[in-house]
């Protein structure tokens, strides 16, 4: 695939941002140096490999999943301009 002018012309407005007239061939040839790139990744053969996400292996902490209420509710409605029953106060908007 290659990149020319008018795509490269339209790749930069999609992303906002101005380019001049004149640069147009410097950009196209950058996009097409970028999906030369891709290409050449495309020719290794990865059958087998398992995709990893750190070069070193790392297991995340974990902890036991309960559902709790955070026992702040004291603290969370000190804030409340108006609550009652351990809940917020709001107007009644619909009648």
């Amino acid at each position: 695939m290659s990149i020319d002018q008018n795509t490269a012309a339209r790749v930069a407005k999609l992303a906002r941002i101005k380019v001049e007239q004149d640069a147009l061939p410097a950009l196209a040839d950058e996009f097409n140096t970028i999906l030369g790139f891709i290409e050449q990744l495309n020719e290794v053969d990865v059958d087998g490999v398992e995709p990893m996400t750190s070069v070193t292996p790392q297991r995340l902490k974990r902890r036991v999943d309960e559902v709790t209420d955070g026992n702040q509710q004291a603290k969370i409605l000190s804030n409340a301009p108006d609550a009652r029953e351990g809940f917020f106060a709001v107007p009644k908007v619909v009648e």
